[in-house]
């Protein structure tokens, strides 16, 4: 077979870290041996793959197709590599855990510093996700447990859920941006007129979610929530943001709380996993997030 699972490392790493040796960086190897494998796979096959402008080699339509069905292989590989692992000794070689960045990821850190204390080798993965792409990264395989994953379930079996919480974010401007003069609800109507800034959704696979942008609204995308409140302190448009993150600046005066016509409804947010032969690693996070003084910690603020 001319195709190996290794051979599809290299091409995702190219795609991913945009080089070969950048590629060769982050799969520890030295670039000519990345060079090496994928011109000796274009010589088999009989085809390129990569379109090549000088230093930058940037993959044809044949190699990005052959890297969109490589990666249903190579996550197939790796489940079955966590499915052997957890069937021979119960325990997970990773746990995967995804959390909606309306959390702030430290939070997890008690319970983790538990799970090592008492021995556990297992090892543990967090990694930010917005909005659907708490789902997404469950359904997609590139999480085994979903903290904070907001609205409802997607239409995909081999998830287990339970309530967390209900998030209520507070619509937010800078004290000097035309709305925060408003003495009366804001309408709708005026809301489409004025900039938001919002968090993209990371689904991959599932239809990413818009949450509380309205049809024509002009929209500034930023890479995290802490960047979000910033351009909203910077008067660069209005949104929503969790207490816990805003309260500090609307004491300081930095920020002003809008009172809106339609104001947006408490969000429930859920604990998801993937049930299909779970772990002990993710059994036991589980019952940690069943402890109160636990869930308390999470949602502190939300």
């Amino acid at each position: 077979m001319k195709i190996s699972l290794d051979l599809l490392q290299i091409l995702d790493a190219i795609d991913r870290h945009g080089s070969f040796s950048a590629a060769a960086n982050a799969l520890h190897r030295v670039p000519s041996a990345i060079s090496h494998a994928i011109g000796k796979l274009e010589d088999e096959l009989g085809f390129p793959l990569f379109e090549r402008e000088g230093r930058k080699a940037i993959l044809n339509a044949a190699g990005q197709t052959l890297l969109d069905d490589g990666r249903h292989l190579l996550h197939a590989a790796a489940e079955l590599e966590r499915r052997v692992q957890r069937v021979a000794t119960g325990w997970e070689a990773e746990l995967r855990i995804a959390v909606d960045m309306l959390i702030p990821a430290e939070r997890l850190y008690p319970m983790v510093n538990a799970f090592f204390a008492a021995g556990h080798a297992t090892q543990i993965r967090i990694a930010y996700e917005v909005l659907g792409g708490t789902w997404d990264a469950l359904t997609t395989g590139r999480a085994d447990l979903a903290i904070g994953a907001p609205g409802d379930l997607p239409p995909r079996g081999g998830i287990a859920t339970r309530a967390l919480t209900f998030t209520r974010l507070l619509p937010l401007a800078a004290p000097n941006h035309p709305l925060a003069a408003w003495t009366t609800p804001i309408p709708t109507e005026e809301l489409r007129r004025h900039r938001a800034i919002a968090i993209a959704d990371t689904s991959q696979e599932l239809r990413a979610r818009t949450t509380w942008l309205h049809e024509g609204q002009p929209v500034l995308r930023v890479p995290d929530m802490r960047a979000k409140a910033a351009a909203q302190i910077a008067g660069l448009g209005i949104g929503h943001l969790p207490r816990w993150l805003a309260e500090g600046d609307i004491a300081a005066g930095r920020l002003v709380e809008l009172q809106l016509a339609e104001p947006r409804p408490p969000t429930p947010c859920h604990i998801a996993w993937r049930s299909r032969q779970p772990g002990q690693a993710l059994t036991w996070f589980l019952e940690a997030l069943n402890d109160p003084k636990n869930v308390a910690q999470l949602t502190q603020g939300l």
